[in-house]
């Protein structure tokens, strides 16, 4: 019998695991607005505030003696983050390219990258920049011997050009520093489409340290990831977050270190090697890595947007910087089919039309279960109600007899569940994509979307009524309606009536392609429910006049 008692328990389980769901979905998304939100735009303010008072007390480098201890043994000290506030005066190299304008400080770095599209632009319509100006630069070298590495921070880079010209060739610029030990030398090709090549070397055999920088600091929001990534040489992925780094680590094997927030990345990479890298916390235990160098290293380097066209022109190795989260084996194929389906559209936001409908497709057998088994459930309801009050002081029995209908009308009590939640990995991972595609950046959508990346509310200022939030709250409630539903709870019933609201208020404040994606999703979820509904009634119609004529037949 306690068979039966689990039995009996089956439909209850459906009901908590599609009710955990959704609830899980706003709880997610109310985390998101009152907490994480806030929470970054504190955040914001408070690095303002620091940069700004630093550019004005001081444009003095601080700098730091200490780098990871480079020997044979290929173990790390700790390191104190070597910290510049970068004005114009530090610049000794300006380069154009056609996608980027880059700049070289004193020290041989990369103090600046400016990006020319214009689709990236931020909020006042100023071309993005990707560096805070107090961060770890792209460049930044740091020598093992703990005197030639002060000087390495007092004695300035010279260049042998001012200003580069790499606009429509490659254009090679070397930057020489002359230590009391050594010379470094820096020979940078820069290329029109914005990467380089590096060349550096030392004339005395010396051990020492290069980074690609800590992470862009344009999108480091809430709603992605973004620290470091690291691309081994078996292809597989280390990635370690902002704020979760508390030692040292030392891997190996690495051919592509990546700094990265939600869209852009600087990195650099040699596929044809494998190469010794320390990843080190900073102040804010948020990871900065550096990669090992005996005299001399032949590097590729990058800094812009995660564009996958252009990071697999530079090597198909390195798109693994551009992941998706957990649901990255899905989230890369989806991808594929919405670039493919963007080139024969050329607009993304008909494109995530069209991509959702044909998801929808795809999935539509498990939806049509899904959907099926809930109506069969919904019409087998009354019964199911009376067994429970006939039988309520004896469970086991209830149990018995529910279980004698469920397999005499053959209907499951699971059946509407399992479809639903083989459908979430697909649906998460299409949300991922549409949350890391810098693609989208930039892309109108009919008339009252300027841009798939911007949150409807507060960037898309000439949509003032929030059109697509509210056609989105609209099909939630409709499909809600017209979707069958066994909830006997008073408080779980008034919670999903209150679902469209919530979800139409909290979906103002995300990204126009995402609530462009949920909204199609809605309405190609009502289309189906409404088909499925009316199927359902006329079996339900012909089954109720073949019981009437077998009765009629009986009579005679």
């Amino acid at each position: 019998m306690a068979l039966n008692d689990n039995t009996l328990n089956k439909q209850d389980t459906q009901k908590r695991i599609l009710v955990a769901t959704l609830l899980s979905f706003a709880f997610f998304i109310a985390y998101d607005f009152f907490y994480l939100q806030p929470q970054q735009v504190e955040l914001q303010a408070q690095q303002a505030k620091v940069v700004e008072q630093k550019q004005v007390t001081s444009n003095v480098t601080t700098n730091s003696n200490s780098a990871p201890t480079l020997a044979s043994t290929a173990t790390s000290s700790s390191i104190s983050p070597v910290v510049q506030v970068v004005d114009k005066s530090t610049i000794i190299t300006t380069i154009q390219t056609k996608v980027n304008k880059i700049e070289i400080d004193n020290l041989g770095r990369i103090a600046q990258v400016t990006l020319k599209d214009e689709r990236y632009v931020d909020k006042n319509g100023k071309s993005i920049q990707l560096f805070n100006a107090t961060q770890l630069r792209p460049l930044e070298v740091r020598f093992a011997d703990a005197t030639l590495n002060g000087e390495a921070f007092k004695i300035p880079v010279v260049a042998d050009l001012s200003n580069v010209d790499a606009t429509s060739r490659a254009v090679k610029l070397t930057l020489t520093q002359q230590l009391s030990k050594t010379t470094l030398t820096k020979v940078l090709t820069f290329y029109p489409e914005g990467h380089y090549d590096l060349d550096i070397s030392t004339s005395s055999n010396e051990n020492y340290f290069i980074t690609a920088g800590f992470r862009p600091d344009v999108a480091a929001d809430m709603y992605a990831d973004h620290g470091a990534l690291l691309i081994k040489n078996d292809g597989t992925l280390t990635i370690i977050e902002d704020e979760d780094i508390e030692r040292n680590e030392e891997l190996v094997g690495i051919q592509a270190v990546s700094a990265f927030d939600r869209y852009y990345t600087t990195t650099l990479f040699n596929f044809k090697k494998n190469l010794q890298v320390t990843v080190m916390a900073n102040k804010d235990e948020s990871p900065e890595s550096f990669i090992h160098v005996m005299n001399s290293a032949k590097l590729s380097g990058y800094a812009g947007p995660k564009e996958y066209k252009t990071i697999k022109a530079l090597d198909k190795d390195l798109t693994g910087i551009i992941e998706y989260g957990w649901f990255t084996f899905i989230a890369k194929p989806m991808f594929a089919m919405l670039q493919f389906i963007q080139g024969y559209i050329g607009n993304w936001g008909w494109t995530i039309v069209i991509t959702t409908i044909l998801i929808k497709l795809v999935l539509y057998p498990l939806s049509y279960k899904g959907m099926v088994s809930m109506n069969r459930l919904k019409e087998l309801s009354p019964k199911v109600k009376a067994l429970q009050e006939k039988y309520k002081d004896d469970k086991q029995k209830a149990s018995a007899h529910m279980m004698e209908l469920y397999k005499k009308e053959g209907a499951n009590p699971m059946g509407g569940c399992l479809p639903i939640l083989l459908q979430i990995p697909v649906f998460f991972a299409i949300y991922r994509v549409l949350l890391n595609a810098i693609e989208l950046k930039g892309s109108e959508w009919i008339w009252f979307i300027d841009d798939l990346t911007h949150t409807v509310s507060m960037d898309n200022l000439f949509d003032p009524y929030l059109i697509l939030p509210i056609i989105m709250g609209v099909t939630m409630f409709v499909q809600q309606k017209i979707t069958p539903n066994q909830i006997q709870d008073e408080a779980q019933r008034k919670m999903f009536q209150f679902l469209p609201v919530i979800f139409t208020f909290f979906f103002i404040f995300f990204e126009a392609g995402l609530v462009l994606y949920w909204t199609i999703n809605n309405l190609f979820t009502v289309a189906q429910q409404y088909y499925i509904n009316q199927i359902f009634a006329r079996n339900k119609e012909i089954r109720h006049q073949e019981h009437l004529d077998t009765k009629h037949k009986k009579g005679k």
